[in-house]
């Protein structure tokens, strides 16, 4: 499979599954009183105004990848810590919900396509689309299990301060300013896929089982 082959297999699931994923936290954002990802227009399915080049070109390089988080203003909330953690559970939650509609897709496809006519042009259509749903079921199971390390500012690490006893929470949540150097430096050092991809592909074998 060639480039533009990969491209158009693992482009379109993977802006689905950011988009979906920063939709979330600001929909539950929104829910709970937070119009800031409203007003900035973030409130949106358009792939386009959650892109991180960056993080969208890193997925095919090291296989993670990001988008724009979407700003939330936790002074909205009746309950701050509370409600931060309704609104880092919610990206997680979406991909692990997409992965297993993903899955469930393709069993259909699958055992669709055993019972129509074999046809050249079904053939085209059905074996790509095939590939594109195994591809969103790792694509998200990826950014779930990704997204739930406790490191800030990643869901995880939200979620995190969301559990602990408020001036735990604060201690933790200044761990922020060095999450993405700790993130780096579990990725290049090869730790980062040991901590993450045997849960990936346990949860992708039991999906796709």
């Amino acid at each position: 499979m060639n480039l533009i082959d990969h491209l158009f297999i693992q482009l379109p699931p993977l802006l689905f599954a950011l988009t979906l994923h920063e939709y979330a936290h600001g929909y539950i954002a929104f829910r709970l009183g937070d119009p800031t990802a409203q007003q900035a227009g973030r409130l949106s399915l358009n792939p386009l105004r959650h892109l991180d080049p960056l993080g969208t070109i890193a997925f095919f390089f090291i296989k993670i990848g990001w988008a724009k988080p979407v700003p939330v203003n936790p002074a909205y909330f009746r309950n701050p810590q509370q409600d931060m953690l309704w609104v880092a559970l919610a990206g997680p939650l979406t991909n692990l919900l997409l992965a297993i509609v993903s899955a469930v897709l393709l069993r259909f496809v699958l055992f669709g396509s055993t019972l129509v006519p074999d046809s050249g042009l079904l053939h085209s259509v059905l074996v790509p689309f095939s590939w594109m749903l195994a591809t969103s079921v790792w694509i998200n199971l990826v950014l779930c299990v990704f997204n739930c390390l406790p490191i800030p500012p990643l869901d995880g690490g939200r979620i995190m301060t969301g559990l602990l006893p408020p001036h735990l929470a604060r201690s933790f949540s200044a761990l922020e300013r060095y999450g993405f150097i700790i993130i780096l430096l579990l990725a290049f050092s090869g730790l980062l896929a040991k901590l993450i991809l045997p849960v990936i592909s346990f949860a992708n074998n039991l999906l796709l089982v």
